[in-house]
């Protein structure tokens, strides 16, 4: 009669832990996501500058792909770095004082971690470094 019990435990064990598996397999590529909901809308998916947005603004989407090659083969990671955080001006991403992704994330910080302790330079920091991480991956060989 205990065997009912202790097959049902480890099957509901089982049916628990195959899906977080199979999830582990997933590589999640947070780079490669804050690019997609926030630089390919106007770069395009391969960041050549082709993106939806590319014809609407009055300023031409640089091909982000091009960087390393046009730096004598060297990323210029500082300086992705500060175009994304804000600290770097360019046109196309407004003023100094308005700086696009720098300040977005601390804002959706303060939003979700609403409830729990947390350094919201650090939360801004490493979504930067993911994404300039993934720009260096976007680079033509």
């Amino acid at each position: 009669m205990r065997a009912l019990p202790t097959l049902t435990a480890i099957a509901g064990a089982v049916a628990i832990a195959l899906p977080l598996g199979v999830a582990a397999q997933q590589k999640m590529d947070l780079g490669q996501r804050e690019w997609n909901n926030n630089c390919a809308a106007c770069h395009g998916k391969a960041g050549k500058g082709d993106g939806p947005y590319a014809g609407l603004v009055d300023t031409a989407i640089p091909d982000v792909t091009m960087l390393a090659k046009r730096n004598g083969g060297v990323f210029p990671f500082a300086m992705v770095y500060e175009v994304i955080d804000g600290t770097k001006e360019l046109k196309a991403h407004g003023p100094r004082d308005m700086p696009i992704w720098g300040a977005d994330y601390k804002i959706k910080a303060a939003e979700y971690f609403i409830d729990v302790p947390y350094d919201p330079d650090v939360f801004v920091r490493s979504r930067i470094l993911a994404l300039t991480e993934y720009v260096y991956r976007l680079q033509a060989k």
